[in-house]
């Protein structure tokens, strides 16, 4: 590229940086003017008409730059109780209540930090536990292998009242492994592991314990959870495979699971799982995000090896619990506490129980992090078949033969859709592909949802969770494609909510187009984050590493992490704090003599400090949402000129968004389906059949999959025995044949029933079917039963009404 060219395109990057900065910048200006005009449009009983930005100390909150800086630093603090003070002044008994409940709530606040503190001094003691809701019994503990990992396999035992068969899919439950500990798949009654018990099938859990084994590596991790399944699989022989449920990172390692030992895996349930971690949502739209460049930001892989070797070989999983808390400052700094402060008569005990999850820091073997870091979040590796096992083979995502389950969050800025669902573009070439694979993708989007909620959120169980385990009833009898699962929410007959399931089949083209705007340009700079991360971890290595590991040992390494903020602001503020001997009694105190300061109703003072706190908090998600722009123009800025500077490719950031695809017929699986249009015998008849006889373009009902499966259970001795993952890729290369020549594929089907036993046996099933009063109240098409016609015109044997069929060992 020369001088000239490379200058057009970083001037082309510049303008698209700053536009998008510019944008974000207004977006992140009207949210703040927003939330401070609802406050003091409360507050002023609703004086300001709607829409009018509002006034605080003297400063108009509209105008492109002075708006922007100056009421975030002066609104929390003159505007609340502006216009309440004077009537509070009048009523001296409202004042004093407010003062003592403000003083009380204080006390309390404080001795719930206390509690929290002791609640962490006593799991550290204990050397911290899975913060499971359920009782458990272990099966197998990886520590005893013969590659030992700080791994175990867990049988969920149900509560009183729950029964469970032992004869339905059982389910594996991953835990992400990601700072926090184990649990939080089964942190409450209403939890994917309680919705599972509550369908009756056994559940197990993956679990992890806070120190890692000597030596453990990824691979051995993969290992040990491989021997897991295995042995659930024995335990219930006479069960279908088991259901993998990922969390998170437990997402990937699930995939990596299922890749590896891909006969032994059922369907897989990936939660808010980063696949494709260059992914992301930019756009000139509100929201990115911001976690996808940590990495550039941060000059690459190294620094993780450093803290590593800080801890004597041992990474710190609070570092990355650190890293979450960064990208929301308002609720890590302000609002999580203020809503204590706020209901602390009845807050604490749901605080501390979720602080018992949020404030157990794991640890990781050097290995562990650099593999994870070097792999996957800076090498996005994993879907490209770049990453090998144990055994030297790459992990190939396109070996998996169950059914997947996607789901995923418009709300989550740790996991966004893009990260979750790209993956499937990248190893997919096609629709053609995925069918003629016979795999079987079904993608579940919350519009709001945050990261955590995915896994924690009782309402998300009871829905989405409830509703993804009675789809993994019917999930392998569907046809190979890409679906989109769609839950409707209705009133039932005794008031409570009830939900109805539809799947829409799509074309993976246009799911991509759809979720990546601009064609993923904005991904191609991390190829030059990568290459900067592996100079800089290079240099590491070279220059500083081995005066690093010199200087450390366990006892540094140790205290290191016990003086990590985020532990010791826990452990300091607890009962090892002498100072605070006081703070327990008086707490006792308090609430033998509370006094409520809106007990006769809303005191003003009381609504003003509610206001200022929306106000404080308003003003950090601001800061955030500049930061968070700031980031996004500084990472595209370096990189962005980085990558062009060393590639032939150009960028065309406002280029059209749709790419140029060749004739579908000449994809090579479409191709090769083609060829062998006239090939087979009865199972090809039946699958060819049965996209003959479909649906297009219509919801599909879980109901329908429903009596799909009960006719096919009732009529099997009319069908191929064959496994579910044989029938979907036999079905995907029909289906192929169908949507591309149909009238061949109709033409053809006497050859495919040459054999007399064949085509006698075929037309019963036909016949059996027609008469089925389910198959009736389904309501065939004209199209559909025009179809039957014409199949039952090409062949001319007659099968009689009632016969049974010939020998079932014709596949």
């Amino acid at each position: 590229m020369n001088a000239g060219t490379q200058f057009a395109q970083s001037q082309q990057i510049g303008a698209k940086v700053a536009r998008i900065f510019q944008k974000r910048a207004q977006i992140a200006q009207q949210n703040f003017n927003e939330r401070v005009h609802e406050a003091l449009n409360t507050q002023n009983d609703n004086s300001a008409a709607p829409g009018t930005a509002p006034q605080a100390s003297g400063t108009p909150l509209s105008g492109p730059f002075t708006a922007a800086w100056t009421p975030p630093f002066t609104a929390p603090f003159t505007a609340p109780f502006s216009g309440v003070a004077s009537a509070a002044a009048f009523d001296p008994l409202s004042a004093f209540r407010y003062a003592t409940d403000l003083a009380q709530r204080t006390v309390l606040f404080w001795d719930t930090l206390r509690q929290r503190g002791n609640q962490f001094v006593d799991q550290t003691a204990q050397g911290l536990k899975p913060v499971l809701h359920f009782d458990y019994e272990t099966v197998l503990d990886g520590r005893t292998f013969d590659h030992p990992v700080n791994y175990a396999l867990l049988r969920i035992r149900p509560p009183e009242g729950v029964t469970i068969d032992a004869r339905k899919r059982p389910y594996v439950v991953i835990d992400p492994r990601a700072g926090h500990g184990p649990g939080i798949g089964g942190f409450k009654d209403d939890s994917q592991v309680g919705v599972a018990l509550r369908a009756g099938s056994p559940v197990y859990f993956v679990v992890f314990f806070r120190d890692p084994e000597p030596g453990q590596t990824m691979l051995d991790v993969c290992a040990a959870e491989q021997c897991f399944v295995r042995k659930v699989r024995e335990l219930h022989a006479d069960s279908p495979k088991p259901a993998i449920v990922g969390n998170c990172q437990g997402g990937w390692a699930a995939m990596m699971l299922a890749t590896s030992d891909p006969d032994d895996t059922g369907p897989i349930v990936i939660n808010g799982a980063p696949m494709s971690y260059w992914s992301g949502a930019w756009s000139e739209g509100e929201g990115d995000n911001p976690m996808r460049y940590a990495g550039g930001m941060l000059g690459g892989t190294w620094l993780a090896s450093f803290a590593a070797d800080l801890g004597n070989g041992k990474f710190d999983g609070a570092h990355l619990v650190q890293n979450f808390e960064n990208l929301n400052p308002a609720n890590s700094l302000w609002d999580k506490y203020y809503h204590v402060f706020d209901n602390v008569d009845t807050e604490p005990p749901r605080f501390l129980d979720f602080e018992r999850w949020w404030g157990g820091y794991y640890l990781m073997n050097r290995d562990e992090i650099e593999w994870i870091t070097r792999n996957l979040f800076v090498g996005n590796k994993l879907w490209a078949g770049e990453v090998r096992g144990a055994g030297g083979a790459a992990f190939d995502l396109r070996d998996i033969k169950s059914p997947i389950i996607l789901f995923a969050s418009l709300g989550d800025n740790i996991t966004p859709p893009q990260q979750a669902f790209n993956w499937v573009a990248d190893i997919y070439g096609s629709t053609a592909e995925i069918k003629a694979r016979g795999q079987v993708i079904i993608g579940l989007m919350h519009q709001s949802i945050g990261h955590l909620g995915i896994f924690v959120s009782g309402k998300v169980a009871k829905k989405e969770h409830t509703q993804i385990v009675s789809v993994l009833e019917a999930i392998e009898a569907f046809p190979p494609g890409l679906y989109g699962m769609e839950i409707t929410e209705h009133k039932g007959a005794d008031g409570k909510p009830e939900y109805e399931v539809n799947f829409h089949e799509h074309r993976l083209e246009d799911i991509a187009a759809k979720f990546n705007r601009f064609k993923r340009v904005d991904e191609l700079p991390f190829k030059a984050v990568e290459q900067v991360s592996e100079f800089n971890q290079r240099a590491y290595e070279l220059f500083a590493q081995p005066f690093v590991q010199a200087c450390s040992n366990e006892a540094t390494g140790g205290l290191l992490r016990q003086f990590h903020p985020l532990r010791a602001q826990r452990w300091m503020f607890s009962d090892l704090n002498p100072w605070l001997a006081w703070l327990g009694p008086a707490a006792s105190a308090v609430k033998a003599n509370r006094v409520h300061g809106d007990k006769d109703g809303p005191n003003p003072l009381r609504q003003a400090e509610r206001r200022g706190a929306e106000l404080v908090s308003a003003s950090l998600d601001f800061y955030r949402a500049m930061r968070d722009a700031a980031t996004e123009s500084l990472f595209f800025g370096i990189y962005g000129n980085l990558f062009t500077a060393h590639s032939t490719q150009k960028v065309d950031l406002d280029g059209p968004l749709a790419v140029p695809v060749a004739d579908p017929k000449e994809l090579p699986f479409v191709k090769a389906a083609l060829s062998s249009i006239a090939e087979g015998g009865y199972t090809e008849a039946i699958a060819r059949t049965a996209c003959l006889l479909a649906r297009h373009g219509e919801p599909l009902p879980l109901t329908r999959l429903a009596i799909r499966k009960e006719l096919a259970e009732e009529y099997a001795d009319y069908l191929p025995a064959l496994e579910h993952d044989q029938w979907r890729r036999i079905r995907g290369e029909q289906e192929i044949i169908v949507r591309y020549e149909p009238e061949r594929a109709l033409a053809s089907l006497p050859t495919l029933l040459a054999e007399p036993g064949d085509r006698k046996r075929f037309l019963t099933l036909v016949e059996k079917l027609a008469e089925d009063e389910r198959v009736q109240g389904l309501a065939p098409s004209a199209a559909q039963l025009e179809m039957v016609e014409r199949i039952r015109s090409l062949l001319p044997v007659k099968a009689s009404r009632g016969a049974r069929p010939a020998s079932s060992s014709v596949h």
